[in-house]
This record gives structure tokens, C-alpha cells and sequence, in this order.
């Protein structure tokens, strides 16, 4: 019997998955945003729900659909695809309808059901990496086992077993998917920019810069320190901003101010200067608590995590599923959409009261990730087009 084209290759489900999670999510955010009544009382928090489901389950998806279709690629080995894809998918729609607050489910075996998939996705791709010796990418499995920290972290907090866990869990989980961006990004960005600007006539140098790369990552580790031991703290606040200098002058180096007729490229520089801004704004709320710096971690989960992923999904789904490396006009919709919804939704504050903000973000994100489904189901669901298998 001939498996289902959605799970020919670890992408196709979870790509699709995060853009239907990422629509789902905020919809159901706004709705109990502007509407407190229809949240359960006896749920955890609506804001604590949100925040969660969208770094554990949205970016969780997208970070799987990217490893699953990196790591065949780096070892030489099958794509991860049948039965053991869908096994994995279920792990993840498990956690996610366990966290539904309408389930009814005791918080411990909520907590079980949805701490799982994170060792479910480090052990399907830890063996295959030890295999081929490629001890260079094994450190993505440490990253996927500290997110299982994070995770746990909140669910302790969630059942009062530790004070401050949630926040605690939200903070170490989304400086470790900076450290991913940051990792993932020095890999991608130059070859990408190289590559893209060679259809266009236009050939540049992006030499390798090895010291100002391990700076780069040296510095969201001394982040993620900061967030552990001195958390909203002045000295926290000049740790970031060391980062964004250093993370502002790797960037410079890539070129990003010539990719403006490929999308697919510019996309990506986007989304790596939202981490300077948010590093930027984030050492100014706690060196100098100016008030229009108030919202950084929207610049991180807004700005760097959904259009990076956005970005990366995008891309991804062409190239392989035999397609031109072309961005649809819906994905370039849905790029200007989401930077749109990040700089209303961090600064929209400053200007307008905070519900404005929220709303008109909110539904810029769910304009953006209905153009990516609306352009992307079909490329997702349907075989390559050159007949390959994958």
C-alpha cells in the first residue's frame, strides 16, 4: 500500500501542522483576549496557554519539520518517513489536545502526554547522527532535551511544585531557539544570499568569519546564562546588548541590503535583524527601562521565531518537493504580513491603547499563516513534482 505523500518526508506534516497550529492559536488567543468569559475558570491561564502552545507546540513543530529533513540530508541516510513519522506527528497532537483547557485532563497527565514529544523527536534523530559520526550536528539533540527542561520547568510551576516555573520555562525556552536561530542561521543565511543573488546577475564574497560565528553563538549562550542566574536584571540587560552588537555586526556582513528582488532571501535577514532589534530592546527595558522597549520578546516570538520559520518552511517546501526556488506571491503577502504584525504588536503600545495593538497584530498573524496554508497545503500534501520519492 502506498504511504500518504504527507508523510513521505519529515516536513510535509509538520510544516503544515505548525501553519495550522499557528492559525489555530492565535484565533483562540484573541477570542479569549476580547472575550475572558469563553476561557475556562478551572484552565490554567489564557496568557500562560498561549504563550506555551506556542513555543511547544507552533515552534516545536516547525523545529521538527526542519530537523527531520536536515538530518537525512546530512547523513546520508532515508528521509524519516510512514509509520515512525506518524507516530511522532501523534506524540505532538497528543500534547496538543491534552493542553486544551476544555479536557478536563488532571495537569500530571497533561504534563506527561505533552513532555514527551521532545525525547520522542532527540531519540529518532540521535541514532542516525552517532551512525554517520556527525558529531558536528549531534549538539541539536542536547537543544531538543534542554526545550524538554523548559517544558518541564512550566509544568512544575503549572502544578506548584515550583514557584515561578512558568516564566522561568518560557524564558530558557525561547533563548534556547535563539541559540537554534543563531546556529541555523550562520549555516543558512550566507550560502542562501550567495546563491539567490547569482540568479540575479549579482556575485558577492561572504567570506567565512569563524571567530565573529562562535562570538555570535558565545553570546546567546551568555544570554541564556543571564536568564538563569540574573534574570531581569541590569547586568541581564548589558549581556543583550553585547549580543545585539555582535549579532548586528555578523549580519552586516551578509549582505542582506542587496536580496531585495528574492524574497526567499530577504526573508531570512529579516528575520535575523528582529533578534538584534529584540537583544536591542531588551538591554534597553533593563539598563534603562525606556518604555517603548517594553514589548522585546514579541521582537524574539513574532519577529525572529515566526518569520524565520515562515522563512525556512517556505523555502523548504520547494526545494523539496521539486520545485522552483520562487517564492508564491501569497509567501511574500505573508512575509510583509508578519513583520507587519511584529512592529504593531512591539510598538503598537507606545501609540495606541494595547488592545489596538493585540488585535490588529492578531489578525495580521492569522492573515499571514492563511496565505501560507492557502499557497502550501497543496505543495504539503501532494507528491514532488518531478516524481522523485520524498
Amino acid at each position: 500500500m502506498k504511504r500518504p505523500a504527507v508523510f513521505a518526508y519529515g516536513f510535509r506534516p509538520f510544516f503544515l501542522l505548525a501553519g495550522i497550529d499557528a492559525l489555530f492559536n492565535m484565533a483562540l488567543w484573541l477570542a479569549a483576549y476580547f472575550q475572558p468569559g469563553l476561557w475556562p475558570d478551572a484552565g490554567m491561564a489564557s496568557m500562560y496557554w498561549h504563550a506555551h502552545e506556542m513555543l511547544f507546540g507552533f515552534v516545536a513543530a516547525a523545529i521538527a519539520g526542519f530537523l527531520l529533513t536536515a538530518v537525512p540530508g546530512w547523513t546520508g541516510r532515508p528521509p524519516y518517513a510512514g509509520w515512525p513519522l506518524a507516530v511522532l506527528v501523534a506524540v505532538w497532537l497528543a500534547g496538543r489536545i491534552a493542553m486544551l483547557p476544555w479536557c478536563h485532563i488532571s495537569p500530571l497527565v497533561t504534563a506527561i502526554v505533552d513532555l514527551a514529544f521532545f525525547p520522542a523527536l532527540a531519540a529518532s534523530l540521535a541514532p542516525p547522527l552517532l551512525r554517520a559520526g556527525k558529531l558536528r550536528n549531534l549538539g541539536f539533540v542536547p537543544a531538543l532535551l534542554a526545550l524538554f527542561l523548559a517544558n518541564l520547568c512550566f509544568h512544575l510551576g503549572n502544578t506548584g511544585h515550583f514557584a515561578g516555573g512558568e516564566l522561568s520555562g518560557f524564558a530558557v525556552a525561547i533563548d534556547i531557539v535563539l541559540l537554534l536561530i543563531t546556529v541555523i542561521g550562520g549555516r543558512i543565511i550566507p550560502g542562501f544570499t550567495r546563491n539567490g543573488l547569482i540568479r540575479h546577475g549579482i556575485h558577492i564574497d561572504i567570506s567565512a568569519r569563524p571567530m565573529l560565528d562562535a562570538a555570535a553563538i558565545a553570546a546567546m549562550i551568555a544570554v541564556l546564562a543571564a536568564d538563569i542566574a540574573a534574570p531581569q536584571t541590569r547586568i541581564n540587560g548589558i549581556v543583550a546588548l553585547i549580543a545585539a552588537a555582535i549579532q548586528a555586526f555578523r549580519l552586516a556582513g551578509w549582505h542582506g541590503y542587496k536580496s531585495l528582488r528574492e524574497p526567499l532571501v530577504w526573508v531570512l535577514h529579516v528575520a535575523y535583524a528582529w533578534l538584534v532589534i529584540g537583544l536591542l530592546l531588551k538591554g534597553l527595558w533593563l539598563t534603562a527601562d525606556i518604555s517603548i522597549a517594553a514589548k522585546w520578546i514579541h521582537a524574539f516570538t513574532v519577529g525572529t521565531f515566526a518569520t524565520m520559520i515562515l522563512a525556512v518552511m517556505t523555502r523548504a517546501s520547494l526545494g523539496h518537493t521539486g520545485r522552483a526556488l520562487i517564492a508564491p506571491p501569497p509567501a511574500v503577502a505573508a512575509y510583509l504580513l508578519i513583520s507587519l504584525a511584529t512592529a504593531v504588536r512591539v510598538f503598537g503600545h507606545a501609540l495606541a491603547p494595547a488592545h489596538y495593538a493585540i488585535a490588529i497584530a492578531g489578525f495580521c498573524w492569522i492573515a499571514a499563516f492563511g496565505l501560507f496554508l492557502l499557497s502550501y497545503a497543496k505543495i504539503l500534501t501532494a507528491p514532488r513534482m518531478d516524481g522523485k520519492p520524498g
